[in-house]
């Protein structure tokens, strides 16, 4: 499955969700496909997702809670581990996403 407009881009690959590009979205309803994605993901049941973050430029606070709402329905899941892969270079990434371990402490983060 893919979404894609003008800004952003999320397409998912296996476990792999990919997301690239500026998400500006108002609200947490306009962020409500996307959701829809990683849960289609999270419901083949993989051994591990990851969210790959690498060339998602620029993310508002609705779309930072909406990684957060994801990390905690994986967390409580239990039988599905996930990994976060961002960007040193991304300035809001090496600032927000250190924040997902403590909404889930077994989660692979890496800044690269």
């Amino acid at each position: 499955m893919e979404i894609k407009t003008g800004e952003y881009r999320i397409w998912s690959e296996e476990s792999t969700i990919h997301f690239e590009g500026t998400m500006r979205l108002s609200g947490m309803e306009a962020y409500e496909p996307i959701l829809k994605l990683m849960d289609e993901v999270l419901d083949q049941s993989p051994d591990q997702i990851n969210l790959n973050l690498l060339e998602l430029e620029f993310l508002n606070s609705s779309g930072i809670n909406l990684l957060a709402r994801f990390v905690i329905k994986v967390r409580k899941l239990g039988s599905t581990k996930i990994s976060v892969k961002g960007s040193k270079r991304i300035p809001w990434q090496s600032k927000s996403l250190p924040n997902l371990n403590r909404l889930h402490p077994d989660l692979t983060l890496s800044v690269v």
